[in-house]
């Protein structure tokens, strides 16, 4: 059930006269993105409770009290949950600043309930799969090599907006994009936000102090605490010279709960991640120009990002862990996924500003001669007959399932036009049924 109230909420399928449970009028300005991991069911809202617009976390539950079944009070990922969204209203949320967050309670209408008993197996998958069959060869590849590119060029578009932002250093959104790109989803919005911290200049004078670098980068990202680790002579000497470091530069630390460290493979903690970024910047970080000079084949790529550990972190996973097998920072899976989401997207988005193709062209090749990832999107189109021989196709599938089938813009899906125009022109042909068996 609580599913479903995440679907409603997701696809704002909400009256319009919507208010909280005190009777103040609740206005959905956007239901923020759904997140999948740990933490609150939807990040990123904007709802506007009375006359005050709030920007922030939504969570989703059947009952109030399931925020206490669920230990969220004791768990500082919830601390900025601006709205509880609610079928039963049977507790108050406390803010943990002497009111209480506010709440919206929802009854779905019987109707609706009695509908969702049927489709409720559908609502996680793609409602077309058991139809794409009858699709034309030609008609799944036009669709996918658009996808490709309106998925490269949103990429391209999102680096342009760090460069803007930046002031025209395109150092410094190459530095925000592979920051981001290294934390492979689950913590890519957290290293983004470090590097975004970090202006390159301030890094650019102390980059022959591979020592301060981490300091500068472990501090930020608001891991180091004097009280921690006390006998990891490594970690309080980071303490004292990052204490050193932000009083000089005026430096604040990130919330040190954004991270994460579950459902991932100790090679992959945030902290080798950031260990990674720190000799990467040590000496001077110009990837962005190596890219550029280079024809920058996987071969090329591995000698200039998979630096191998060197110090504490060539025998640690974590701050006071001991690790073995650290030779190297990436596996081959990590470097594939680094030329898709930071080397093609800058070659394409330097290519597309400086109005060069032929640099843009090289971020299109990229993508056509890497691996495809290997995900349960991806699995799943697979499953249903579409083909994924390369990066450019496992590409165009993500934009296939995050932009139409999750926003339910199959109108605007040259599959679902396909299929609906079928359907019309043969209304003996049921429209989602099962592929013909042999």
């Amino acid at each position: 059930m609580e599913m479903l109230y995440q679907y409603i909420w997701k696809y704002r399928l909400l009256p319009r006269d919507l208010s909280t449970t005190d009777g103040v009028p609740v206005k959905v300005v956007s239901p923020g993105v759904h997140n999948s991991d740990a933490g609150p069911d939807f990040s990123g809202a904007r709802i506007r409770i009375g006359t005050q617009e709030w920007a922030g976390n939504v969570e989703v539950h059947v009952k109030a009290s399931d925020w206490f079944a669920h230990n969220h009070d004791s768990d500082p990922a919830y601390s900025n949950v601006i709205l509880h969204f609610v079928a039963i209203h049977d507790r108050r949320i406390p803010d943990g600043h002497g009111g209480y967050i506010p709440q919206v309670s929802y009854q779905l209408p019987e109707a609706f309930e009695r509908l969702y008993g049927r489709l409720a197996d559908k609502i996680a998958s793609v409602k077309c799969e058991g139809d794409l069959w009858r699709l034309s060869p030609l008609t799944v590849t036009n669709w996918l090599e658009t996808l490709s590119v309106e998925r490269m060029q949103m990429k391209a578009s999102r680096i342009i907006d760090e460069v803007n932002h930046s002031g025209g250093d395109w150092q410094q959104a190459a530095f925000v994009t592979l920051a981001r790109a290294l934390g492979f989803s689950l913590n890519s919005q957290p290293l983004e936000m470090l590097a975004r911290s970090l202006p390159l200049n301030i890094l650019a004078k102390h980059s022959n102090d591979a020592f301060q670098i981490e300091a500068f980068l472990f501090g930020q990202a608001g891991m180091l605490d004097t009280s921690l680790h006390i006998f990891d002579e490594y970690y309080q000497r980071l303490c004292r010279e990052y204490l050193f470091l932000a009083r000089k530069y005026g430096l604040k630390p990130m919330r040190s709960d954004l991270w994460k460290y579950s459902k991932t493979r100790p090679q992959n903690f945030p902290t080798r991640r950031i260990a990674l970024l720190s000799r990467l910047v040590t000496g001077g970080f110009n990837i962005l120009s190596e890219i550029l000079d280079s024809d920058c084949d996987k071969e090329v790529f591995v000698k200039l990002i998979d630096l191998p550990p060197e110090g504490y972190w060539a025998e640690h996973i974590d701050f006071d862990k001991p690790g073995s097998n650290l030779a190297s920072s990436l596996s081959d899976g990590n470097v594939d996924l680094l030329m898709i989401n930071f080397t093609a997207p800058m070659l394409y988005a330097y290519g597309s500003a400086h109005g060069n193709p032929d640099i843009a062209e090289r971020g299109l090749d990229i993508w056509c001669d890497t691996n495809p990832e290997n995900n349960t999107y991806i699995r799943q189109w697979k499953n249903a007959g579409l083909p994924c021989a390369s990066a450019s196709d496992s590409q165009a599938l993500l934009q296939l399932r995050k932009e139409y089938c999750d926003r339910a813009q199959c109108l605007r899906c040259r599959f679902g036009h396909a299929l609906l125009r079928e359907a019309s022109d043969a209304s003996d042909i049921p429209l989602f049924s099962s592929s013909p068996t042999t």
